[in-house]
């Protein structure tokens, strides 16, 4: 099984599409809430177990060196290979050769993605791969696909030019790599993408790992903003409908109106006490009723603007209700215990789902949050809401990852 214990950064372009900033700053140096965004990947690296890092550099090295130093300051080891501003991808990355261990990770400077190397790893060694490449499956269309990956894992087909219209993904970085593939570089100045991932897709020695976490990104000062807004620290709490706050219906039936909806014992002063500390609230529900025609859409939107507005009374704020109409057998992305309800509002409010917190009440609750990398609690016959949130969420102050 192979592990990885080293990141490597492409860290020494230009940065011309932040220019003017980049024209005293490196890109690696934006800040970011008032942080190098460079900190926050090492900051990263370091809660995944990753103890060393291989910075290549090239423009205005000197500000990061002279700021990072041996990276003692942030507990971890750091090395520089420093090469001419002109170097390509490839040619940085084989500059470094003595650097690099026979297996590393390899990183964008301009792309944040919440990494769970774990996993991430998990699917490199199940696929016996030189090479894994992560690649966000652009749901949300954010730019236009560059990549794709077929349906046991592999990559099939990268453009980096962006113009095949039959592509299913992103490529973001974060590759798995088995040191193996410099021996495929050649010497002179050359593009890691264009040469070495089409010649690993030739050779079946690509896998891709694809992910619905979006990516935020630097590279412009656009994505700059969004990138800020993700990285703010926030507090954020899921909560499944029916069973954490409402009194869940016998099997079959549903709540079909404002009248129908009851508050479980506790839970209005659960989420007010939420709000109190400042948690985002969001809630996911599984609402089949709507497919099988025993209610509408209209009437579930009825009950959730009731809901809303009963909790305001309550001086709790809800950020969002998400829900899924389809059935059993629709095979849509949205129903848990898929994550999709997860998702979608994590692209819509720029939330990180690897530091918020879903109680639910049922397994497939516990299956969709554990997707995600939510921490993922569930009420019970001895555990309700608010002794959840007294005893595991407030009084445990959890940490803000």
């Amino acid at each position: 099984m192979v592990s990885v214990s080293q990141a490597v950064i492409l860290a020494g372009g230009m940065g011309t599409r932040l220019r003017p900033l980049t024209y005293t700053t490196p890109k690696p140096m934006a800040l970011v809430n008032n942080r190098p965004f460079l900190e926050h990947l090492i900051e990263s690296l370091k809660q995944n177990g990753i103890p060393e890092i291989v910075l290549l550099l090239g423009y205005l090295y000197e500000k990061i060196v002279n700021h990072f130093g041996d990276g003692s300051n942030y507990g971890v080891n750091i090395k520089y290979s420093i090469g001419d501003v002109s170097f390509e991808t490839g040619k940085r990355i084989k500059n470094a050769e003595s650097l690099i261990q026979d297996h590393f990770l390899l990183m964008y400077c301009d792309n944040y993605w919440p990494l769970n190397l774990e996993r991430l790893m998990d699917f490199h060694n199940k696929r016996e791969t030189a090479a894994t490449v992560t690649v966000y499956t652009n749901k949300d269309g954010i730019t236009r696909n560059n990549i794709y990956v077929d349906e046991k894992g592999y990559v099939v087909k990268y453009d980096k030019s962006r113009k095949n219209k039959n592509l299913n993904g992103v490529e973001i970085g974060f590759f798995i790599i088995d040191k193996k593939v410099l021996d495929l570089m050649p010497d002179n100045n050359f593009s890691f993408e264009k040469v070495i991932l089409s010649q690993l897709i030739e050779e079946h020695q690509l896998a891709g790992y694809l992910t619905d976490h979006k990516y935020y990104s630097i590279g412009s000062p656009e994505r700059l903003l969004l990138t800020e807004k993700f990285l703010q620290p926030k507090k954020v709490v899921f909560l499944d409908r029916d069973g954490v706050i409402n009194r869940k219906a016998p099997k079959a039936e549903y709540v079909k109106s404002w009248d129908e909806f009851e508050f479980l014992p506790g839970s209005i002063d659960a989420m007010r006490l939420l709000s109190k500390h400042d948690y985002k609230i969001f809630i996911i529900t599984n609402q089949a009723g709507i497919a099988r025609g025993a209610m509408t859409e209209n009437d579930l939107k009825l009950i959730h603007t009731n809901l809303e507005k009963e909790l305001e009374k309550h001086n709790v704020k809800i950020e969002g209700i998400y829900y899924c109409p389809h059935g059993w057998n629709d095979g849509c992305e949205c129903r848990k215990p898929k994550p999709g309800m997860l998702y979608q509002a994590a692209r819509n409010h720029d939330l990180n789902l690897s530091k918020a917190i879903f109680v639910g009440d049922d397994e497939r609750d516990l299956q969709a949050g554990n997707a995600t990398g939510c921490r993922t609690l569930l009420v019970d016959s001895e555990l309700s809401l608010l002794k959840i949130v007294k005893e595991k969420i407030i009084n445990d102050k959890l940490p803000i990852r």
